[in-house]
C-alpha cells in the first residue's frame, strides 16, 4: 500500500486539497470535522479513506463533491477550484465531473432500473432515445442488461447498488466519489461491487472510497487514514482503533 504524497508527482494530483476545515455550529457549541487536511490524489488511481464513526471522511467526501462548503482551505479537482464556484457552475461541475454513489442507493421506487439510470439526463435536456441508449450501455457495464425493466423491490441489494453505480456513470464522469457503498449489503455483494469499482479504476476512472470495511484496501492504489478530523498514519491509526476496540470490550465486560 502506496502512501498518497508519494504519487504526487507520477500522473499529477487529479484532487488536490489544501488546509481543508469543516466546523460546524450546535447551538453555542462548535464540532470541527476536518482540521487542515492536506492532500493529493493522482488521476486514475483508487484511494481508500479509513475511519472510525465520526473522524471525517464522509464530510471530506461531501466536500470534495460539492455538497457541503468547507469553513476554510481550497479545493481543486482537475484544476477546477470547487470552492469559489457558485450555485449554477458548481451543479452543473456535479453533474458532469462526479459520479456520487452512496450507501443507501437513494433509488426511486417507482421506477424501473433503467428509468432510474437515466433519471441524471432529464436534466442536461437528452432526448429520451438517447436517454435509453445510454442507460442501457451503462447497465450492461454493471452486469445488469436482464434487469433492465425491474423495479429496485424486484432487486437484491448488491442490484440495487450496480443500478445506482450505472447511475453514477451515466455522464461518464472522470471522478467516482462512493460513501459506504458495501454498508447495507452482505459480505458476498459488499465484495462483488468493490470489484466492480476496481474494474471501473483500471477502466480510467479516479476512485475515491469511504469505507470502515476493509477488505476494499486491497484494490486501493492509496490509502488514507482519518482520525478525529486530522490526517493520520496508518500505525497512528491502527493504534487508535485498537485502543478504541478495548475500551468497548471492557465496558461489555463491566456491565
Amino acid at each position: 500500500m502506496n502512501d498518497l504524497n508519494e504519487f504526487e508527482n507520477l500522473n499529477g494530483s487529479f484532487v488536490k486539497v489544501r488546509d481543508l476545515t469543516k466546523i460546524y455550529s450546535m447551538g453555542e457549541a462548535t464540532v470541527t470535522a476536518l482540521n487542515g487536511v492536506t492532500l493529493d490524489i493522482p488521476r486514475g488511481s483508487f484511494t481508500v479513506v479509513m475511519g472510525p464513526s465520526g473522524s471525517g471522511k464522509s464530510t471530506l467526501l461531501y466536500l470534495l463533491g460539492g455538497l457541503d462548503w468547507p469553513t476554510s482551505g481550497t479545493i481543486q479537482i482537475g484544476g477546477e477550484e470547487v470552492e469559489k464556484m457558485d450555485e449554477n457552475n458548481l451543479a452543473e461541475f456535479r453533474r458532469n465531473r462526479i459520479g456520487f454513489i452512496f450507501q443507501s442507493f437513494n433509488l426511486i421506487s417507482s421506477m424501473a432500473a433503467i428509468e432510474n439510470v437515466g433519471f441524471p439526463l432529464r436534466f442536461s435536456g437528452v432526448p429520451k432515445t438517447d436517454r435509453r441508449k445510454r442507460s442501457q450501455a451503462a447497465m450492461e457495464e454493471v452486469g445488469l442488461s436482464d434487469r433492465l425493466t425491474h423495479k429496485p423491490t424486484e432487486l437484491s441489494g448488491g442490484q440495487q447498488q450496480r443500478v445506482a453505480i450505472a447511475r453514477a456513470l451515466i455522464n461518464d464522469p472522470p471522478l467516482i466519489l462512493a460513501d459506504e457503498p458495501t454498508g447495507n449489503l452482505d459480505s458476498h455483494s459488499g465484495f462483488s461491487i468493490m470489484k466492480l469499482l476496481a474494474e471501473l479504476n483500471r477502466a480510467g476512472k479516479t476512485i475515491i472510497v469511504v469505507t470502515h470495511d476493509a477488505r476494499m484496501r486491497q484494490f486501493a492504489s492509496h490509502t488514507l487514514y482519518l482520525l478525529d478530523g486530522s490526517v493520520v498514519t496508518e500505525e497512528d491509526y491502527h493504534k487508535a482503533t485498537e485502543e478504541i476496540s478495548q475500551k468497548i470490550e471492557e465496558q461489555g465486560t463491566s456491565s
